[in-house]
């Protein structure tokens, strides 16, 4: 019997190639019953935003800006900041309210805080959507300019105006939208917060994007700066927020200096972003050797990890890049020493996955189990007791904060490590250089030499 020849390198080569992509842009818009392309937002979120900016900006009245921590929530709120200036605003209306480390601006904390300054307007940027009472008693009026998951006008704190970008694809980051809102409202704007919205958008988006329509032409600010520089940018901006310090306000200033200077020079000989992204790297570096265990269905692989640094996210980004199964969807990084008693975790969906809904599949496995007390009280379903920081964020980048005897139980119901014997006539084939084995015995075989690159 003539036997066939192996396959040849180009044939592997083509085999392991990874799924093609379609650039971010291309993703299909929807469109209104005019025809009309809906983005980056509804056009009655986008004219309600506006006024609500314009009617800030001559009030003359307090104004509190709520960015979220990381380089698009930063970004968002410098371009409210520089929006607000050119309108007229005085600089001492303005105050910036920096959420204090694992917390939400849902929390009694800081609601207080963000009460104790007195504003008349709230301007909140990228901190997710929920359905949550007003931000504080006192009377005040608040936006949110938000792209996370938001299933229904409810989705936001009550009496709060709203525009998001959630259901108008491509989905824009919330500095994107900031800044496309923001730059109709003055002409100074459009060069000035130009670089603020490539830093933001960059920062969620990754730095491969590209700027073709529906997206602005940012061809004359790639020009200026440098796509390099700009994404270092990004790196150090992003690092303060992840490292066990916290200090936020460094970045929020390193950017409000930008804004005023134009240079970025600045800003990229930071001091003190240089010191907390070294601090990230070594944090990334000891924690990502984490070996990852698999539910018993293969659709998510987990791995634990204990940092007072917020590296969870990194950590699952990279290893979604790298980790490949037929039935893996979603790669999640649990952190169980950033905060006491909880565990904080990061899902992100594995590379050339298309259709993974992670929110969606969090909600399935934490729906499906009822396990009762040992002693028989009952205490509720786990899908309850999770809480509502469990399943938050996007689609194909979730994650949450809950209790780690609720995060224990949903291990057990996912059956996190344990072996799945394997159906009678399905076959394994071993790989080069390792043995017969699941899933977590192959891929440990491919990554061991990836995780040796340092945080970039």
């Amino acid at each position: 019997m003539k036997r066939k020849a192996p396959p040849s390198k180009t044939a592997l080569a083509a085999k392991k190639a990874r799924p093609e992509i379609p650039d971010y842009h291309l993703t299909p818009s929807t469109r209104d019953e005019t025809g009309e392309i809906v983005w980056p937002a509804p056009k009655d979120q986008v004219d309600t935003a506006r006024d609500f900016i314009l009617e800030c900006a001559k009030s003359n009245k307090r104004t509190l800006i709520v960015p979220d921590k990381d380089a698009d929530g930063l970004t968002s709120g410098a371009i409210v900041y520089c929006t607000l200036r050119a309108l007229g605003l005085p600089e001492d209306l303005i105050s910036v309210h920096h959420v204090q480390r694992a917390n939400s601006i849902f929390s009694d904390s800081e609601r207080a805080a963000m009460a104790s300054k007195n504003p008349s307007f709230i301007i909140v940027l990228d901190q997710g959507s929920r359905p949550s009472p007003p931000l504080m008693p006192q009377p005040h009026q608040t936006l949110v300019i938000d792209h996370h998951y938001a299933p229904t006008s409810a989705s936001f704190p009550l009496e709060a105006v709203f525009c998001t970008a959630n259901a108008s694809p491509p989905v824009a980051t919330s500095s994107l939208l900031t800044y496309i809102l923001c730059t109709a409202l003055h002409p100074s704007l459009r060069d000035r917060c130009a670089a603020l919205c490539v830093i933001g958008t960059h920062g969620d988006l990754g730095n491969s994007i590209k700027w073709e329509a529906p997206f602005p032409d940012m061809t004359a600010t790639f020009k200026q700066y440098t796509r390099k520089a700009l994404n270092d940018a990004v790196a150090l901006v992003n690092a303060p927020r992840r490292t066990a310090a916290y200090n936020v306000h460094a970045a929020w200033d390193a950017l409000l200096s930008f804004s005023n200077s134009g240079s970025l020079t600045e800003l990229l000989q930071n001091k003190d972003l240089h010191a907390a992204r070294s601090t990230v790297s070594a944090e990334v570096e000891r924690c990502t050797h984490s070996a990852p265990k698999f539910s018993a269905d293969g659709r998510i692989a987990v791995l634990r990890i204990a940092s007072q640094a917020q590296v969870h996210g990194v950590i699952a980004t990279r290893w979604a890049g790298h980790l490949k199964s037929e039935k893996l969807e979603v790669v999640m990084v649990a952190n169980e020493g950033y905060s006491q008693g909880k565990v904080h975790f990061s899902c992100r969906a594995v590379r050339g996955k298309r259709g993974v809904d992670i929110i969606a599949l969090l909600e399935e496995y934490a729906n499906a189990s009822d396990e009762p007390r040992k002693d028989g009280e009952e205490r509720g379903t786990l899908r309850a007791r999770l809480g509502e920081n469990f399943a938050q964020g996007h689609v194909q980048a979730s994650g949450g904060i809950v209790k780690a005897e609720e995060f224990e139980e949903l291990m057990r119901h996912m059956r996190v490590g344990e072996k799945v014997e394997k159906n009678p006539g399905e076959k394994t084939s071993p790989k080069k250089g390792g043995k017969k084995g699941g899933i977590g015995e192959r891929q440990k075989n491919t990554l061991t030499n990836y995780f040796s690159r340092s945080n970039g």
